[in-house]
């Protein structure tokens, strides 16, 4: 979780970006963070060319770039969740409720087994008794989660939904015996459209689609779409094309779709059956395609989806995709379930025989789908209600269980590719103009890699930490004392290189440098030993004297005494009134904000506020939009967070005390200190005064 440090970066969502160019600035912007953070070093003023006197040349720049360019990543960012390569975070309770689940599905799964035994012997006594006399015609199908059920014998009936009303079907539609009951032809270019409502996905949604088809043309011909109807419009798909099934989710052709198609060809003439499943993982990879029960390779075409591929449009069997895109053929029983299913319910589906008919097979003739969907069928209608209630009990907790999961929020991490890209020096710095070859190292004005130091990020991060590196544990420590006295020891916090300030107390650095390396990186332990010395706890109080001679405390003579941090202002605010919500962890929130900002700036239109103790947690967990940064913080010179600043700037301005007179933050904050000083029981103006002072500067 902790490389998601090097993430944190901006991320370029847009239509219309050049992946590789923005590949290149996620690279560029570690390697600046990574010098700022540990090593003061402004080392990207080397990325487009040398400087004369610049201990650091172009090459030595992209040798650190190589450490960071091997994440496989794509240029464009996701625009609503976390861009791959991420990891599930779970909370310490998350954790929890995890490892129940599992403890539960674990015990479950044994209960089951066990049972195995007992229910298959019970099966074939069935079989052997009443499954003779079954009813001609019998049959079960997977209903659980099934949204949509076109049998098409005749209406385009959605079986699921009994108030909808029978559709007839086209007056010149014919039928012809199909896999299950009647099949519909459509040869002249018609299609069957339903009712909008049905089935309105989007990208974060699961689903299944499954049809028997038997095509006279595999060059082209939709299957089953919700789409606008125009080639590559809007919506999810599945059609023909050059005797290949293709699977599309297209937002927008081509920068915002995923398209998948099966590595084999299929035939014409014969009927197959399909089963499509996606994940909402908004990934190519999410996608399964399973022809005639068994799961088939994919060919991934297009591979990113930025935004909902959800249309209103109705679902068309046999059409979508405009006139071009029409089926010729026969269809067959088209189902639509809200989940994406397993393997084995896949190969269920596949299976148009009714159990008389898979009764009527010698046992050990049935192929493996078969006996599944019998034995499911005999679960679910003639098990005893213990042995039912055991494995439906198993499949709940196994859907529980994925559903908490997908719950568990995800980090960004750095990972990296199994085959190391190759990195060049770029003349002039530009994507697009790779010079010579170079390989991962570190600026030779620097202490050495250690010999057998592994050419990755683990190889640099030990060299960051290594005893010999004279730069991580000064500038680590300088930016601890910056946050403590205002000022560091090296004013310039961001470059302790050639341009930057000497030290003010370079033997205190020294020192305060080696006390934190030799106490294993303890920062709290070096804050510690800052705050409970005579120099930080010594009086604020100035002489006019000292000010002459000192304005900066450069000389630290007195205690330091400057205008706090944005964030803190406000959560000062909020603590001194009672208001502040000190909660641990927890999502973002969305605090007080002028309305309509949003709208009028940035593309997202909808400020969702937060109610109730969410408006006053700490500032550390506001929302942050880095294109609308929340006003009554950039007042107070808070970061845009564009890029890497670890040295935050101070101005005084109007628009500050109007701020605090005229946001609703303060505003809230002023009324409700004066509530609790007023229902406070001392008497007097004077004491309750004194109460205020001090509930304020505490």
């Amino acid at each position: 979780i902790a490389t998601g440090f090097n993430r944190n970066h901006r991320g370029n969502s847009e239509g219309g970006v050049i992946p590789e160019e923005f590949q290149v600035e996620y690279v560029v912007d570690r390697v600046d963070t990574t010098a700022t953070v540990w090593l003061g070093l402004t080392m990207k003023c080397a990325r487009c060319h040398e400087h004369k006197y610049d201990p650091i040349p172009q090459q030595e720049f992209y040798r650190v770039f190589a450490y960071f360019n091997n994440v496989p990543e794509n240029g464009r960012a996701i625009k609503e969740g976390n861009s791959p390569p991420y990891i599930k975070a779970p909370t310490p309770t998350q954790l929890q409720r995890q490892q129940q689940l599992a403890t539960t599905i674990s015990e479950a799964t044994r209960t089951a087994l066990k049972l195995k035994p007992v229910l298959g012997m019970a099966q074939r006594k069935w079989e052997s008794t009443q499954g003779k006399s079954l009813p001609e015609g019998t049959d079960w199908s997977i209903t659980d989660g099934l949204v949509a059920h076109f049998p098409l014998d005749g209406t385009l009936t959605n079986t699921v939904n009994a108030k909808q009303p029978a559709t007839p079907l086209p007056a010149e539609a014919d039928y012809a015996n199909g896999q299950v009951g009647k099949a519909v032809r459509l040869e002249n270019g018609e299609h069957l459209a339903t009712d909008k409502v049905v089935a309105p996905f989007g990208y974060r949604d699961t689903l299944s689609l499954s049809t028997w088809f038997n095509a006279t043309r595999v060059d082209h011909g939709t299957l089953l779409s919700k789409m606008v109807d125009q080639d590559r419009g809007r919506g999810y798909y599945v059609d023909l094309a050059s005797g290949h099934i293709r699977i599309n989710l297209i937002a927008r052709w081509l920068d915002d779709s995923i398209r998948v198609r099966s590595a084999k060809p299929i035939e014409a003439n014969r009927w197959h059956h399909i089963v499509v499943t996606y994940d909402g993982s908004r990934q190519a990879s999410g996608i399964r395609l399973y022809l005639d029960g068994l799961p088939t390779p994919l060919v991934v075409d297009q591979d990113f989806i930025n935004q909902s591929f959800a249309a209103a449009e109705p679902i068309r069997i046999g059409g979508g995709g405009g006139p071009e895109g029409r089926f010729t053929g026969l269809l067959d029983d088209v189902r639509i379930y809200s989940r994406d299913l397993t393997a084995t319910e896949a190969s269920i589906l596949a299976v148009a025989n009714t159990i008389p008919s898979i009764l009527s097979i010698a046992t050990n003739k049935r192929t493996p789908a078969q006996a599944a969907k019998l034995r499911d069928y005999f679960i679910a209608r003639h098990a005893s209600p213990a042995h039912r209630k055991t494995v439906q009990r198993l499949v709940a907790l196994n859907r529980e269980s994925r559903a908490f999961n997908d719950s568990i929020p995800t980090v960004m991490i750095m990972q990296d590719l199994p085959q190391p890209r190759q990195t060049h020096v770029l003349v002039r710095g530009q994507y697009d103009r790779p010079g010579a070859a170079v390989r991962p190292g570190t600026p030779t004005s620097l202490p050495k890699l250690a010999a057998n130091s592994p050419p990755n990020r683990l190889g640099l991060a030990r060299w960051l930490v290594n005893k010999k590196n004279p730069l991580t544990a000064r500038v680590i420590t300088n930016r601890l004392w910056q946050g403590l006295f205002g000022i560091g020891l090296v004013r310039t916090t961001e470059d302790f290189g050639s341009q930057g300030e000497l030290p003010s107390h370079p033997r205190l650095l020294d020192w305060l440098a080696s006390e934190f390396h030799h106490n294993d990186w303890d920062v709290k332990g070096i804050i510690r030993l800052i705050v409970t010395s005579s120099t930080y706890r010594q009086s604020s109080r100035v002489t006019p004297a000292q000010l002459e001679r000192d304005p900066k405390n450069r000389l630290l003579a007195r205690s330091p005494r400057y205008r706090l941090s944005a964030e803190v202002i406000r959560d000062q605010a909020l603590f001194a009134s009672g208001l502040l919500n000190e909660r641990i962890g927890g999502p973002s929130v969305r605090p007080y904000q002028p309305e309509g900002l949003w709208k009028e700036i940035a593309s997202t239109t909808n400020y969702d506020q937060s109610t109730g103790a969410d408006l006053h947690r700490r500032s550390l967990y506001t929302y942050s939009k880095r294109t609308v940064t929340n006003p009554t913080m950039l007042a107070f010179d808070a970061s845009t967070r564009e890029a890497c600043l670890v040295r935050p700037s101070r101005t005084n301005t109007p628009l500050q005390a109007l701020t605090l007179m005229n946001d609703v933050t303060f505003t809230e904050a002023a009324r409700v200190l004066a509530e609790r000083v007023l229902s406070s029981p001392q008497a007097g103006d004077a004491s309750r005064l004194k109460r205020a002072f001090l509930l304020t500067i505490s």
